[in-house]
């Protein structure tokens, strides 16, 4: 799936190069980004949640609720920050979903699959807080270090998603300090709460850790939170039955 995935990307990096020859490419965020580690530590087990609108393992989720509807609906209930899926392809995203969902006063989380420097810089265009760096979609720890300095000069904080152990080492190599587990396997889309779990005790005092898939009850939020996790990353269980607000308020009772 990573592979599909990062085949998905060649139109849009091919675009993006196209700009750069042209000196097209859109300009930075003048406003202010929302701290967005910050804002995760400030909060107990902070929640991220997530515009879904689609998924390759659910197919449409909730295609008719709009950005602005689902973002008043997670601000009401009590999310500390949004996460927006961008990718067109298989999640039915947009770019301008980001822009879209800023009235809210929440820090966002660009979510898609970045691999190049000028996705980045096409990322610095919005007012993304966060952007998700895929360890695995890299070879080498000096490319995920790459994009983590070129979204800070920008201002964006850089989330570095790990499977296991050999994808910590190759984030921590990167000097990423904002560590996301994946409980979904992407190559297999399967999900297993125990991936946390099993990697909770490597998690550093000064990191932010946040964990993400497979999280659709308040006993699961519970068993993430005393696992001793800063921030959970939640969309599928919220968008599915159309009702995004209410999902969220069970979920943090």
């Amino acid at each position: 799936m990573l592979n599909k995935f990062l085949a998905a990307k060649h139109a849009e990096i091919a675009r993006l190069v196209q700009l750069n020859n042209n000196n097209a490419l859109p300009a930075a965020y003048k406003g202010e980004r929302i701290p967005f580690a910050a804002t995760l530590r400030a909060n107990k087990l902070a929640c991220i949640a997530e515009y879904k609108r689609a998924s390759p393992s659910r197919g449409d989720i909730a295609p008719h609720l709009s950005p602005e509807d689902v973002a008043e609906q997670y601000a009401k209930a009590g999310a500390t920050a949004l996460s927006v899926l961008t990718e067109e392809k298989y999640f039915k995203g947009k770019l301008e979903y980001l822009e879209r969902m800023q009235f809210v006063g929440l820090p966002m989380l660009r979510k898609d699959f970045i691999v190049h420097p000028l996705q980045v810089i096409e990322t610095a265009s919005t007012p993304a807080s966060a952007q998700l760096l895929i360890a695995r979609m890299f070879n080498s720890p000096a490319e995920i270090a790459e994009l983590i300095e070129l979204g800070a000069s920008f201002g964006i904080e850089s989330v570095v998603e790990v499977f296991n152990h050999t994808d910590l080492v190759l984030a921590r190599l990167a000097n990423a300090t904002i560590i996301q587990v994946n409980n979904r396997n992407l190559d297999t889309l399967e999900t297993d709460l125990a991936i946390c779990k099993r990697m909770i005790p490597h998690r550093r005092t000064a990191e932010v850790w946040i964990a993400a898939s497979g999280i659709s009850s308040s006993t699961q939020r519970r068993q993430v939170e005393a696992a001793g996790y800063d921030a959970m990353l939640v969309g599928t269980a919220l968008m599915q039955d159309g009702e995004p607000q209410k999902a969220l308020t069970r979920l943090l009772e």
